[in-house]
């Protein structure tokens, strides 16, 4: 009798755990490292700390019910800092007990006009980064509660990271503008701007070790910005179908992990040598069969031709029509996971192994609102527009 081999597993996130007893949609949350439990903020005012409990089920420790909706939050576990952003424009800080069933008020900032954006404390420099729909990116000193400075942004800002080390902030907004500023105690300075995007920027991802800058967008791109290398190299990568609701870095394994509305969490090897894809150049006619494009009326008379439609090689960048780049390949590499249209040289100088996936793809089986990482526990926590939010172990894809 032949002896049945078990199929390999294949390696995929595994769920731990549901929390389903929001009333509404939990739009921001995180992990607490050294706890087993989950800080929630949710659109109906509430602030919850989940811990878990013998049964294995999360019960809420702390059921706080703000004075206005809360619209960003940010945790420092070190200090048990809990930053929270809401509507109203005012910054709201608590410190946690130790044991985490209690919230104490600390500082409040009266840091906009319109709803708070993002927000982020910075331990290092006690400072309280936000961001409003005001269009306005300021500081504040965490121990005096006092506003340090003020930058007008040129639209209402969606992403923000801070670089300790160099005191740059990087701010991402709605026209896809990625702009970087550099902090003093009272002033800043503005660094540079660029722009790859046609999307509004929906989340930012700053690693400090590798000095590289990671962009989300609506138009379902990410963009991988090399900061240090001072080249202005951008890769970008196309793994999702939708807009990118989150990006976190896995540090030690040098992993990407982006989620996008549709509910795709896309695992993204970036300890590879990827290349730029690039730029696409124009011409009259195919720059292979040389034939006129419709636009290109004296060679389409000339050569009693019908103008054809322009086409881009995404390989090459050169431009061709339809005939010329009728196959499609992946090329990983170059961050497209998905088949694009390649000409017909390039088709055949692509290998199997450039088209090994650079990226492994997974359903978290709900629309994603938010999506934090815990790199110390390897646990990933999603909020879904389902009022539902999933624990997943992701040893089995971060490694």
């Amino acid at each position: 009798m032949a002896e049945i081999q078990p199929k390999p597993q294949a390696r995929t996130p595994v769920l731990l755990n549901k929390i389903e007893a929001s009333q509404e949609v939990v739009n921001t949350a995180v992990i607490i490292p050294k706890e087993d439990g989950v800080i929630s903020v949710s659109e109906d005012r509430t602030v919850r700390i989940w811990l878990k409990r013998d049964s294995g089920q999360y019960w809420p420790s702390v059921y706080h019910t703000m004075p206005a909706l809360c619209s960003c939050m940010s945790f420092n576990p070190e200090t048990r800092r809990l930053s929270l952003g809401m509507e109203n424009g005012i910054v709201s800080e608590f410190i946690l007990s130790e044991d985490y069933n209690k919230m104490t008020p600390a500082q409040t900032y009266q840091a906009h006009q319109g709803k708070v954006t993002v927000v982020l404390f910075v331990l290092e420099m006690e400072w309280v980064l936000s961001t409003g729909q005001d269009k306005s990116f300021t500081w504040h000193c965490s121990e005096s509660g006092v506003q340090l400075g003020l930058y007008r942004t040129t639209a209402w800002v969606t992403g923000l990271q801070f670089d300790v080390e160099t005191r740059h902030a990087f701010v991402g907004d709605y026209s896809g503008q990625v702009t970087i500023l550099k902090l003093e105690q009272d002033s800043c300075s503005l660094v540079t701007t660029f722009k790859g995007h046609t999307g509004n920027v929906t989340a930012l991802c700053w690693d400090p070790v590798q000095r590289v800058l990671f962009s989300g967008s609506s138009d379902h791109s990410i963009i991988m910005w090399d900061i240090g290398g001072r080249k202005g190299t951008a890769i970008e990568l196309q793994g999702h179908n939708e807009k990118v609701q989150g990006l976190c870095y896995a540090p030690h394994t040098r992993q990407l992990i982006s989620s996008s509305s549709d509910g795709g969490i896309v695992i993204w090897n970036m300890d590879v040598t990827r290349q730029e894809t690039p730029e696409w150049l124009d011409s009259d006619s195919c720059q292979k069969c040389e034939q006129p494009f419709f636009w290109n009326f004296k060679q389409m008379w000339d050569s009693k031709k019908i103008g054809l439609r322009q086409h881009h090689c995404r390989k090459c960048g050169q431009a061709v029509c339809g005939k010329c780049s009728a196959k499609r390949s992946t090329i990983p590499l170059m961050g497209f996971e998905f088949e694009v249209r390649v000409c017909d040289s390039c088709h055949a100088s692509i290998t199997d192994q450039d088209r090994a996936p650079t990226a492994t793809f997974h359903d978290s089986k709900h629309n994603i609102v938010y999506m934090h990482y815990e790199p110390t526990t390897g646990w990933l926590l999603t909020s879904g527009t389902d009022k539902v939010v999933k624990l997943w172990d992701m040893s089995p894809v971060v490694s």
